[in-house]
């Protein structure tokens, strides 16, 4: 069994550190001062916790336009309440005017909801916040790099997303190479089950198969630099993670690694009005646009 920390407490001793620092930044809770162990940080800084109670369309709004006012806001509240209430409010009122809110969801993954089921199982919230343009979205492995994405989201320009556990989070261990037996097989993972692929490999290794563990905390945008020569080495490449195979880590490791796959479509922007022919061309997936690509 794997030792434990904590995600949630490691968030709030990070923003701690920054709201002490940072006169701008500010915690917008859902509803979640408990959830995220903030209770302490709301009685010793009072002012900048803003409750919203749960309504968490409404505390993106007002952290837009804390954002808008040059403030640094923090949203807090369940992951999957985030991104599947308000990612409207996350797509048009943060992302597409590009301001500097950062997102932070709780329980994320099934293994975070086994006392409440599937209502607080959210393993749909990195396909979701992926698919909007503009986002960053981070996985942390364990507590302390929570507390390095807390400083990493602070430092991002515009907005970002990132999942965090359920308070009793596995201790995975720093550094992108978790385990580098061999090029059998290549493990890539992120978040909690990233102890689990550690283990395995341990396991293959005294069978005397021999595999490399990476570990990923940045899921959008995915370091293909640092991946591709992994995953060209390997004989067979696995991904696990505690989300959908759709949208996740998985999907995108697949789309660095399908060189044989040339894809068409908006290239993570937020395209014009104009008709629908218009649009094809200008955004490349016209005709004309198949023609090129089948060619080349």
């Amino acid at each position: 069994m794997a030792e434990l920390s904590s995600t949630r407490t490691a968030f709030v001793e990070a923003l701690t550190e920054l709201i002490e620092k940072d006169d701008r930044v500010v915690m917008v809770s859902a509803d979640s001062v408990a959830v995220f162990r903030a209770a302490g940080l709301q009685k010793r800084y009072p002012d900048r916790i803003v409750e919203c109670g749960i309504a968490e369309g409404s505390a993106v709004m007002i952290a837009a336009g804390l954002a808008s006012a040059g403030m640094k806001p923090f949203v807090c509240a369940y992951a999957g309440f985030l991104t599947m209430r308000a990612v409207e409010q996350m797509r048009t009122f943060v992302a597409y005017p590009h301001l500097n809110v950062k997102f932070f969801g709780a329980n994320a993954g099934m293994c975070s909801g086994e006392r409440e089921g599937v209502t607080h199982q959210f393993f749909e919230d990195v396909g979701i916040m992926r698919a909007v343009p503009g986002f960053t979205v981070l996985a942390p492995y364990d507590a302390e790099d929570t507390k390095q994405m807390v400083f990493k989201a602070y430092e991002t320009d515009g907005p970002v997303y990132c999942r965090i556990g359920s308070g009793r989070d596995p201790v995975v261990g720093g550094g992108f190479v978790k385990r580098e037996y061999g090029s059998d097989a290549l493990i890539i993972g992120c978040g909690a089950p990233l102890a689990d692929a550690a283990e395995a490999a341990d396991d293959l290794k005294a069978e005397g198969i021999n595999t490399t563990v990476l570990g990923v905390n940045v899921i959008k945008p995915l370091d293909e630099k640092a991946l591709m020569p992994y995953i060209e080495k390997a004989g067979k490449v696995i991904t696990i993670e505690d989300h959908n195979i759709f949208g996740g880590l998985g999907s995108a490791v697949c789309e660095i690694a399908g060189r044989k796959v040339t894809r068409l479509g908006l290239q993570d922007i937020y395209p014009e009005s104009g008709t629908a022919q218009e649009l094809k061309v200008k955004y490349g997936i016209a005709a004309g646009d198949v023609i090129k690509a089948v060619k080349a």
